[in-house]
């Protein structure tokens, strides 16, 4: 590598090795499988009163898609992040176009669960929709301050650049997504809005602090297994 090209990449990874597309597979299939749970709206209690804490199925393994981002975008920075994050995207649309198509074709004349497949899918399409939308801008916006906190301070304050990047990325997300899925998950109040957006963005907020001493350990073991990883000035 060319002392211009070292100087160039400093801070990050190229995504030559293993390591890259093992850590894209694995954030596909979490924004899979979380718009999939996302089709159930949950509630839990009444808490206070009549007050329930509400949110969507999605809540068990989306916040773990922010944790592979800010791996992806500690060591490999916001290119790298960026073509995931549209790996992604297009994989997802795909998902949602195949289970709409499903659900439209006419069954056959053994199956008898079309309503209940219908039941399930159909709301899928509106919240793939809503979750495209939010999952493009929050994932851009983390892995956008990750990039630029890191470009300030180097390899110091990792925490800050993985706890700043999910208060903004997730606010963003989550805004974004429950401003469109409510409405397909049966949410149609104010006050049970509000609930959803809150709760969503403090959970997964709090899910990746706590998830904080795990995330250290992933980056620091494919930072010293990338070879072409040159730490930050």
């Amino acid at each position: 590598m060319t002392a211009d090209a070292e100087a160039k990449h400093r801070g990050f990874a190229t995504t030559g090795s293993a390591y890259y597309p093992t850590l894209v597979a694995v954030f596909t299939g979490l924004v899979l499988i979380s718009n999939v749970a996302a089709t159930k709206g949950v509630a839990f209690g009444p808490i206070i009163g009549d007050w329930s804490l509400i949110t969507d199925g999605g809540f068990v393994v989306f916040p773990l898609t922010y944790v592979i981002g800010d791996v992806l975008s500690e060591v490999y920075g916001f290119r790298a992040t960026r073509r995931a994050i549209y790996i992604a995207f297009v994989m997802e649309a795909l998902a949602a176009f195949t289970f709409w198509l499903t659900a439209v074709l006419p069954p056959a004349d053994f199956y008898t669960n079309q309503a209940a497949f219908e039941a399930v899918m159909k709301p899928f399409t509106l919240l793939v929709i809503a979750g495209l939308a939010g999952f493009l801008v929050g994932q851009t916006l983390n892995a956008w301050v990750v990039v630029k906190i890191k470009a300030r301070v180097g390899e110091k304050h990792l925490w800050a650049r993985l706890i700043g990047s999910t208060v903004v990325g997730e606010f963003a997300d989550t805004l974004v997504f429950c401003s469109i899925a409510a409405a397909a998950i049966g949410i149609n109040t104010w006050r049970d809005f509000a609930v959803y957006v809150a709760l969503g963005w403090v959970y997964k907020t709090g899910v990746e602090v706590v998830a904080l001493p795990v995330t250290y350990r992933v980056i620091a073991f494919i930072k010293r297994r990338e070879p072409t990883y040159r730490p930050a000035a």
